[in-house]
């Protein structure tokens, strides 16, 4: 029987497991399961998008669950905060903006209900009916419907039921507890708002590649902060 080399892969690799091990039970390391503990609100799913979203570099895959370094999580923690940034509203902010802008593309390349393959027969008739873009609407005319939209939000109060992000993106708050108590008629004006506001706003951006501003709080409260 020959003695193994202690310097050998399998070796250096049993070593390593072992230390991963001893530095899970000390607490070093959390499971996906608990980043919550250490990041508030943070959500189901968190530790896949801290990973990809800020590229959180320090964890390790020991079978099929992720582990994370503690003391960074915290520091990651610590700069949330100071950044003013839920983590859980962040990543439904990040969904949401992803869900509208894959709407836009797919009202604009009309791939919904596309099918693979050629199951279909066009006739001679189809053939040489084309178009081509309309005039873009006058800027002025986005810029009323904007300022229409930013006088309905205070008249409405809608900044008890929506957020505004980066000045430009509006989303529906949500609480699961409360939202089936929540007025429908309230609920919807608020989602057709949001609809309508990132609808002018995306518009806008079509033309002049800028993004019309939007802080949620009325001139005369501005001057008094």
């Amino acid at each position: 029987m020959t003695e193994e080399d202690p310097f050998s892969k399998e070796a250096l690799d049993k070593e390593a497991s072992e230390f991963q091990k001893l530095s899970i039970e000390r607490g070093d390391w959390v499971t996906e399961s608990d980043i919550y503990k250490i990041i508030k609100n943070a959500p189901y799913g968190s530790g896949k998008f801290i990973r990809e979203e800020f590229n959180f570099t320090n964890h390790f895959k020991r079978g099929k669950s992720y582990y994370y370094n503690k003391k960074d999580l915290m520091a990651l923690g610590r700069e949330l905060k100071q950044r003013n940034v839920d983590l859980k509203r962040y990543m439904e902010y990040k969904a949401d903006s992803a869900k509208f802008d894959k709407l836009l593309t797919d009202a604009k390349s009309n791939n919904k209900g596309k099918r693979k393959g050629k199951s279909f027969i066009l006739t001679d008739e189809v053939n040489n009916i084309s178009t081509s873009p309309p005039p873009a609407p006058q800027l002025e005319i986005i810029k009323a419907d904007i300022k229409r939209l930013k006088e309905e939000f205070f008249e409405n109060n809608f900044s008890n039921y929506v957020d505004i992000y980066h000045e430009n993106h509006a989303m529906m708050k949500f609480e699961y507890y409360f939202d089936k108590y929540l007025d429908s008629t309230v609920k919807r004006k608020c989602r057709k708002w949001c609809d309508d506001f990132n609808y002018a706003n995306h518009s806008m951006a079509l033309i002049t590649t800028k993004r019309e501003k939007f802080i949620p709080v009325k001139d005369e409260d501005m001057i008094q902060l």
